[in-house]
This record gives structure tokens, C-alpha cells and sequence, in this order.
């Protein structure tokens, strides 16, 4: 006995398949570096620049914490959500 023509496929079932666009599963980053630390990285950078008036200090602040931010999201993407959820978890060494 064979199995009809549509079951061919072990594992599909026509009609509950959608495809899912790639960037769904992707990070967001912004020049590189993950959104929100770009976003806060430039936001202390315009601080430093704009409101201590020290221009050049921002400029390196945001050229170095921007740099470093992208190194780091090209090793692993992810590494600000975990970097986050490791400073909150208390050790389990800790005295």
C-alpha cells in the first residue's frame, strides 16, 4: 500500500506550514552593537560632550564603549542580556 501523494513528506502537513522571515530570530543591533547599549552608550557620550562641554572626552568615551560593544556582539550577539542576567544572579560561592 502506498501513501498518497501529499503525505510524502515525513514531518509536513499541508497547510500548517509558514515560513518565518530570518530576522525574527536575529538580534537587533545598532551600528553593530546591540540596540539598547548603543542607545545608552551614545546617550552618556552626548552627556559627557554636551553637558560637561568636554567634546573631545565624549567623542572617545562613545568611539571606546561603542568599539568594544561591537567586538563583543560579533564574538556573541547576545552577550548584553547575558552579561545582565550574570550581574543579577547572586554567586553561589558568595559569603
Amino acid at each position: 500500500m502506498t501513501m498518497p501523494a501529499t503525505h510524502q513528506h515525513a514531518g509536513h502537513i499541508p497547510g500548517f506550514e509558514v515560513p518565518i522571515h530570518s530576522a525574527l530570530g536575529s538580534p537587533i543591533l545598532l551600528g553593530g552593537a546591540p540596540r539598547g547599549l548603543a542607545i545608552v552608550i551614545g546617550t552618556i557620550s552626548a552627556a559627557v560632550g554636551l553637558g560637561l562641554q568636554q567634546w573631545v572626552a565624549g567623542l572617545l568615551l562613545w568611539a571606546a564603549g561603542h568599539s568594544l560593544a561591537v567586538f563583543a556582539a560579533r564574538r556573541d550577539p547576545y552577550f548584553a542580556p547575558v552579561l545582565l542576567r550574570h550581574l543579577r544572579q547572586k554567586g553561589y560561592w558568595a559569603c
